[in-house]
């Protein structure tokens, strides 16, 4: 196996005291002496590559083509509002990433599970990293909340875990891992995960504080209105008997919202629309 580089080790010790400089993370981040060079070295390789990053969305690629190191597939990136109706952004951080499969982003939607999400609940009250089996199995966990763990599973989102990063100036935001089958994640998974999307949050928090805001795309009215009752949870059929138009209507604005949006789903399209205030649900 190849031998654990110094400058990995220097890299990891670095980004362990700048965590517990900036963020309520957890009160020391120690490493297990057996975490395994070969993960040592593929995390010194992603802060190489995120150095080089100069969009928040190129680092969410390399977060998550580092996360698969770990089988997950799955990772999703998003700052709650107080009220937990969607995600919004503070100050210019981007309101939501993720890599979910589309069909549990407009399940996620439609059934408001925002509303009753434990994961968000949880991470409120957390400081560090937490397995979603730990939530699951809290006798304070309501039926209704571990509803969006089961319905999560029918769409391959079998088991993860969850980072809270609570910033300084009161930002919050929770970044999730996930794996497509029931399996409890090991410590030092953790670990370097939670060490990860730490160094992606400093960094989009860099962008955000050195960069102007995104400038919000021109959708005409009719965009507009598809995807605002696509935000609330409508399907086409739905929209078509709303607005009194067919349903090969509503689907062209909807892929025209998507495309200006620059989004492949409808769900980050509802996202971003209201990010920008082009909708208000």
């Amino acid at each position: 196996m190849e031998r654990l580089p110094i400058t990995a080790v220097t890299q990891l010790r670095g980004l362990a005291t700048r965590v517990s400089d900036q963020f309520a993370l957890v009160p020391s981040v120690h490493l297990p002496k057996a975490a395994g060079e070969a993960f040592a070295v593929e995390f010194g390789r992603f802060l190489d590559q995120t150095n080089g990053a100069a969009q928040s969305e190129q680092l969410f690629k390399l977060l998550s083509a580092f996360a698969l190191n770990f089988d997950c597939p799955w990772t999703a990136y998003g700052l709650p509002a107080s009220d937990q109706k969607f995600f919004k952004p503070v100050r210019r951080y981007p309101a939501v990433m993720l890599n979910y499969p589309d069909a549990w982003q407009e399940r996620y939607i439609e059934m408001g599970y925002d509303k009753i999400d434990p994961i968000i609940k949880t991470s409120r009250k957390r400081a560090g990293a937490f397995r979603w089996s730990e939530v699951y199995n809290d006798t304070s966990t309501t039926e209704d909340e571990r509803r969006v763990f089961d319905e999560a599973a029918t769409f391959g989102i079998r088991s993860g875990i969850s980072v809270p990063l609570h910033g300084p100036d009161g930002s919050f935001a929770i970044m999730s891992f996930a794996q497509s089958w029931d399996r409890e994640f090991q410590t030092k998974t953790i670990t370097y995960l939670q060490l990860a999307a730490v160094h992606f949050h400093v960094r989009v928090a860099d962008f955000a504080s050195s960069s102007g805001s995104e400038e919000a795309p021109h959708l005409s009215p009719r965009e507009k209105e598809c995807i605002l009752w696509t935000a609330r949870g409508k399907s086409s059929w739905e929209i078509g008997k709303i607005l009194g138009i067919s349903v090969n209507t509503v689907n062209f604005h909807l892929k025209k919202a998507k495309q200006k949006l620059d989004t492949s789903s409808r769900a980050l399209a509802s996202i971003k629309a209201i990010k920008f205030g082009i909708i208000e649900v």
